[in-house]
């Protein structure tokens, strides 16, 4: 009996069933559930809904997940020489810290990346997993290493030099991407970051396009910007830095007048919305309805680490949760603001009742 089958054996039993209770009598993950039932939904199978109990809006991440690691010297940093060092090791990649901020704000999240079948990568899927995400979607790759990241931070914490390995998001290809369609398509979203080859990117942004499936893009760098195709039709968002706003619109920004008209630009491409982060003036949102700069939050900054990702995660926070695109974008200010005020690249007060409050409370 195959799975399209078992599904239609315990629909049968109880009209029903949750796709929870679904998956776990079948063994595979709620998300798959949803998208066999899509499937059979449109072949005629399946003709109503009263089998499913209310159902929570999910997204689905797709991109990098590394281990980063920071290598502190103890003094002022000599070359060719041996230099004492305090080493710390943490989970990395975008769409995995954006994946984990969402597991924290309780929403229905699944991973979907590259690591290699090492105790690297079985560390950073466990530590994602242990913040409420899905991971059982991503590829452990046996004659890979996963990624890794590793800075070199002179005594003051300034960035002496750093090291990338990510040769292993290269492997991935459209078919292994294909063949994880049926867990895609049953997300409410889809986050996708940059590091994935350009082949992949293309193939996510056309299949999302013609499916009609809601598509955020976070280009990662200014470098990785540069992957994406010409036309991005089929993205309803895209959250480029000012730095990446300047490749993906062929301009340089040196104002606020300069970025409405580079999301203009990166419109034209075919980008729904365009919502730019830029530091300390705040993000501006170019969409159809809006062109507006919305300023930070007032904190004392303590380390600006993790405070991109966050923002991206409270805003989709709120899409998933049904708030309009600036209402989102506030959660998301929230989030990065939360962020801030805190030494890690995670916020423990990374909690929705944390956002909203913080966003009353700060109403301008």
């Amino acid at each position: 009996m195959d799975k399209e089958q078992q599904i239609l054996h315990y629909i049968r039993l109880n009209p029903f069933i949750s796709q929870q209770e679904l998956a776990n009598k079948m063994g595979i993950s709620r998300s798959a559930v949803a998208g066999y039932i899509a499937t059979m939904m449109k072949q005629g199978q399946i003709k109503g809904r009263a089998y499913i109990l209310k159902e929570e809006a999910s997204i689905t991440c797709l991109g990098g997940a590394n281990l980063d690691r920071k290598a502190r010297s103890k003094q002022q940093v000599k070359l060719h020489s041996s230099n004492p060092v305090s080493i710390s090791s943490s989970c990395g990649g975008v769409a995995r810290n954006i994946a984990e901020n969402l597991g924290r704000l309780g929403c229905v999240t699944s991973l979907i990346t590259s690591v290699g079948n090492d105790k690297e990568g079985e560390w950073v899927l466990a530590e994602t997993k242990q913040h409420g995400v899905d991971v059982s979607q991503s590829w452990m790759l046996s004659s890979e290493q996963t990624g890794t990241y590793t800075a070199l931070l002179d005594v003051d914490g300034e960035m002496y030099v750093s090291l990338a390995n990510m040769d292993i998001y290269e492997k991935v290809t459209t078919e292994m991407v294909a063949e994880k369609w049926t867990h895609i398509v049953a997300s409410d979203i889809v986050l996708l970051d940059t590091n994935l080859p350009e082949e992949v990117l293309a193939y996510m942004i056309t299949r999302c396009h013609d499916e009609n499936i809601t598509l955020y893009i976070d280009p990662v760098s200014s470098a990785k910007a540069k992957k994406l195709p010409e036309s991005l039709v089929g993205v309803t968002s895209i959250l480029p830095n000012q730095e990446e706003a300047e490749i993906l619109s062929g301009m340089k920004i040196n104002n606020v007048e300069d970025v409405k008209t580079a999301c203009q630009l990166i419109r034209k491409r075919g980008a729904l919305n365009v919502i730019v982060t830029m530091g300390e003036q705040g993000i501006f949102v170019s969409s159809p309805e809006h062109e507006v700069l919305l300023p930070p939050y007032p904190v004392d900054v303590v380390d600006v680490t993790g405070a991109g990702d966050a923002f991206a995660s409270g805003l989709l926070h709120g899409v998933l949760h049904g708030e309009e695109l600036l209402d989102a974008c506030r959660l998301g200010l929230a989030a990065s603001a939360l962020t801030l005020v805190t030494e890690q690249s995670v916020s423990p007060e990374l909690q929705p009742e944390k956002l909203y409050q913080f966003v009353k409370e700060n109403a301008q």
